[in-house]
C-alpha cells in the first residue's frame, strides 16, 4: 500500500472513529446522569420502614385562633389550621362558593367525614396535606384581611398563583385540578389530633385520592 493509500485510508476511517468515541461519551454520560438521578427519584418515594406509616399525635392545646402549626406526616406536611369564629362564617358565604372549583368537594380528595363545606372532623380545626395540587409546591398561609369571599385569606402557592381558602378549595382558574387533601386523622381529645388513625367506625384508604 502506498503513502497516499494510507492517508485515504486513515481519513476514511476518522470519521468512523469519532462516531464510536461519540457514542461512547454519550452513553457515558447518559449513565452518569441515570446514576445521579435514580437516588433523587428514589427520594421521593414513601418510605417503607413501619415507623413511616404509625399515627403522629399532635397536640393543639397551645394552637390560637388564626393561627396554624405545621407538622410531617408520611414526610409531607400537614397544615393544621385553628379557625376563627369570623372564618368558619365566611366558609359558608354563598359568594365564596361561587368562586371555588369544588366547593361541596365532590372530588376523592378527603375521607368521606371531611366532604362538609369545612372538610373536617370540626369546623374550628382544618387539617390538610401542604402540597398544592398542581406541580407539588407548599403554599403559604394568607393571613385574612377583611371579612369578605375576596378579603378571607387562605393559601397561595409562591410557584404558579393557585389559590386555595381556609378550608382547602381550590379556586376558580387556577392551575391547581383539585382541593388539597385531607389525611386520615382522628380527635381523640378536643386538644389532640392524631394523624393516619381514622375516626372509630371510619374506614378512609388516603391512597385512593383524585391527586397529591
Amino acid at each position: 500500500m502506498t503513502r497516499e493509500t494510507e492517508e485515504t485510508a486513515a481519513t476514511e476511517q476518522a470519521p468512523g472513529r469519532r462516531d464510536f468515541l461519540g457514542i461512547v461519551t454519550t452513553a457515558g454520560t447518559v449513565t452518569g446522569l441515570a446514576a445521579c438521578a435514580v437516588p433523587f427519584v428514589q427520594s421521593l418515594k414513601p418510605q417503607d420502614s413501619a415507623s413511616a406509616h404509625l399515627p403522629v399525635d399532635v397536640d393543639i392545646s397551645k394552637l390560637t385562633p388564626g393561627q396554624q402549626m405545621t407538622v410531617v406526616w408520611q414526610g409531607k406536611p400537614v397544615f393544621i389550621m385553628r379557625r376563627t369564629p369570623e372564618e368558619i362564617a365566611l366558609l359558608q358565604d354563598h359568594a365564596l362558593a361561587e368562586k371555588l372549583r369544588d366547593a361541596e368537594s365532590a372530588a376523592n380528595q378527603q375521607p368521606a367525614y371531611a366532604r362538609n363545606w369545612h372538610r373536617s372532623l370540626v369546623p374550628e380545626y382544618g387539617v390538610y396535606v401542604g402540597i398544592c395540587t398542581h406541580l407539588g409546591c407548599v403554599p403559604g398561609l394568607n393571613q385574612p384581611t377583611g371579612n369578605t369571599a375576596d378579603t378571607c385569606g387562605g393559601y397561595g402557592c409562591p410557584c404558579h398563583g393557585s389559590k386555595f381558602d381556609l378550608a382547602g378549595r381550590v379556586y376558580k382558574g387556577a392551575p391547581a385540578p383539585y382541593n388539597l387533601p385531607v389525611p386520615p386523622y382522628s380527635m381523640p381529645s378536643p386538644t389532640s389530633i392524631r394523624l393516619g388513625e381514622n375516626p372509630k367506625g371510619q374506614n378512609f384508604d388516603f391512597s385512593t385520592i383524585e391527586q397529591i
